[in-house]
């Protein structure tokens, strides 16, 4: 008995949405940002087109120059600095407040429903945001989902910051996983054990790797 591809399985429309997806993704790799879907697919935080549409489309997040989703927020775009391969927003629920700068190492993940806050609101005078000193996040480092991150802080390379923390003071040695309110060191790890990965194509959030230093130049204001 000849088996049925699993294709001719789904329903006729299911068929037809496919096609049109299909169709749809290889029209937007022509327009501008298309090559970055193409060549981010697989990483952890891959160009996609749903991303692509509410930003450069209708406009969610419209500013930001990395992949963000449009449950996700940001300000003060233009002083934040990403590393590759690293998308605060990316995942739903986050909150990336720039205004005293954030900088953030490559390859570096971040969950659902984050907030890096690098200012603060003055308590004699709300409207008016605090000067502080800017966020700095290492490499390779993970913040876990509903985390919270104040201004000032600075996080060393290989740091892990566990679901729920609220992180208010700096932990700059790295190799280190948090948690907690305030959070506090609850494990070392062992430098040796690192595996430094790397993406055959290396993008910060649209833009190439060995384009950035242009970008950089041109369009943030680095604290």
């Amino acid at each position: 008995m000849t088996s049925i591809p699993p294709q001719a399985r789904l329903p006729l429309i299911g068929r037809v949405a496919q096609r049109i997806n299909r169709g749809l993704f290889d029209s937007v790799q022509r327009l501008p940002g298309g090559r970055a879907i193409r060549e981010t697919q697989g990483t952890q935080c891959p160009v996609d087109l749903q991303r692509w549409f509410c930003q450069r489309i209708v406009g969610i997040n419209g500013g930001a120059y990395w992949p963000m989703h449009p449950s996700s927020s940001v300000s003060y775009v233009r002083y934040i600095r990403i590393g590759i391969e690293t998308s605060p927003g990316w995942g739903s629920g986050c909150m990336i407040h720039g205004v005293n700068g954030i900088y953030i190492g490559d390859y570096t993940q971040i969950s659902q429903n984050v907030a890096i806050l690098s200012g603060n609101h003055d308590p004699y005078d709300l409207p008016r945001q605090l000067s502080a000193k800017p966020i700095r996040i290492g490499k390779y480092c993970l913040l876990g989902m509903n985390s919270v991150i104040l201004p000032e802080v600075e996080l060393g390379d290989y740091t892990i910051v566990g679901a729920n923390a609220v992180v208010t003071r700096s932990f700059p040695e790295g190799f280190t996983v948090l948690a907690g309110a305030p959070a506090k060191v609850v494990k070392r790890l062992d430098p040796s054990l690192r595996r430094d990965h790397r993406s055959p194509r290396e993008y910060h959030g649209y833009i190439p790797a060995h384009e950035f230093a242009d970008f950089e130049s041109q369009y943030l204001i680095l604290k």
